[in-house]
């Protein structure tokens, strides 16, 4: 099943670090949030990524593109130039990186991914989020309701700290909580190939005409997310992951290191995938 990561928007909000990158490369812990994301559906068992580039694209592709070498233990023979990689960490990636233009809109930047999605159930999210999403159990909820197109609906996070006053006495006090009412959308879809016929072009975002006209249709059903989703819009909230993995409490982090790469090339990974909704096993 392809997984498709809208990674194209300007990230306006992180002016300080997007100005020389795009915002799926701002790194949490010395390594760029798409990879923190592509990590989580990997240990799912979802390896095959589509990636919608737009605003410096290129700064993506030449990170995709060095991975391996930088990863690996490299020979190189000068005389024929020919480089061989041996050992090191790679993930057990296939990914299309797929130029959709600086100014296409979100469906417009989704519809374009369409030749690469092969016609069948695919997964979507946004290249800025990290969530401790059971992604098995998300894909288990889609397929039950037979529906075009899955939401997974989030509490946000609340901006400021929350209190629970009794008098004037603070009865809870909470710096970092989910609010406890209303939902959003929390990116990690899982679509049907026939949600792509509700996006007009280009210009369209994913995010009203489609959306809403699926909701209308009722095509689109939502999965009711209560645990860890956190997007990463401003400095604030880089810093606020930043501190979570340097905490060691890292809700989104549900790999095993060493059950996350490919360290032996003549063998790959062993995944146990005989159940697809056991996935993500290590070896």
């Amino acid at each position: 099943m392809k997984v498709a990561i809208l990674a194209g928007g300007l990230g306006t909000r992180l002016a300080e670090e997007t100005g020389v990158k795009p915002k799926p490369m701002v790194k949490i812990a010395g390594k760029p949030i798409l990879w923190h994301i592509m990590m989580h559906y990997s240990y799912y068992g979802f390896r095959n990524f589509a990636i919608a580039l737009g605003y410096k694209g290129e700064v993506i592709k030449k990170y995709m593109v060095d991975y391996c070498s930088l990863n690996s233990t490299l020979t190189v023979d000068f005389p024929t130039g020919e480089v061989t990689m041996k050992g090191g960490r790679i993930p057990p990636w296939k990914v299309d990186l797929v130029d959709t233009e600086v100014h296409t809109q979100t469906g417009g930047r989704l519809k374009r991914l369409t030749p690469y999605l092969d016609n069948e159930t695919f997964m979507l999210t946004y290249g800025d989020g990290v969530s401790d999403i059971n992604l098995s159990e998300l894909l288990a909820f889609h397929r039950s309701h037979g529906k075009l197109a899955t939401l997974t609906v989030v509490h946000p996070p609340a901006r400021f700290g929350y209190l629970e006053l009794d008098g004037e006495y603070v009865k809870e006090f909470s710096e970092k909580p989910q609010t406890r009412e209303g939902w959003i959308n929390g990116g990690f879809f899982v679509l049907e190939p026939a949600v792509l016929d509700y996006i007009d072009g280009d210009d369209t975002q994913w995010e009203k005409e489609p959306l809403e006209r699926l909701a209308k249709d009722g095509q689109l059903m939502a999965y009711q997310h209560t645990s860890f989703w956190q997007c990463m819009d401003t400095l604030r909230d880089k810093r606020f992951l930043e501190a979570l993995w340097q905490s060691g409490d890292i809700p989104w982090k549900v790999w095993e290191e060493q059950n996350a790469f490919i360290t032996d090339r003549s063998q790959g990974l062993h995944w146990d995938n005989s159940d697809p909704y056991a996935v993500g096993r290590g070896a």
